[in-house]
């Protein structure tokens, strides 16, 4: 009996571990994740700039 109670412990412990390292992969994953939804936000930003300025160029253009 005291082999299964060891066998069961050990087992616990794995699962244990498993669990701490998938949450902080789950931190690491959700941090990337901000960081790259910042990334994008700042990217479309810089585009919807230079469309602007594109539009505003275009415009000053002289008709033909």
């Amino acid at each position: 009996m005291g082999v299964n109670v060891d066998s069961l412990e050990t087992k616990v412990t794995q699962v244990l571990a498993l669990c701490r390292h998938l949450s902080e992969e789950t931190r690491q994953l959700r941090a990337q994740v901000a960081e790259l939804e910042a990334e994008r936000k700042a990217l479309t930003d810089k585009i919807a700039t230079a469309r602007d300025r594109l539009e505003s160029l275009k415009a000053k253009l002289p008709q033909e």
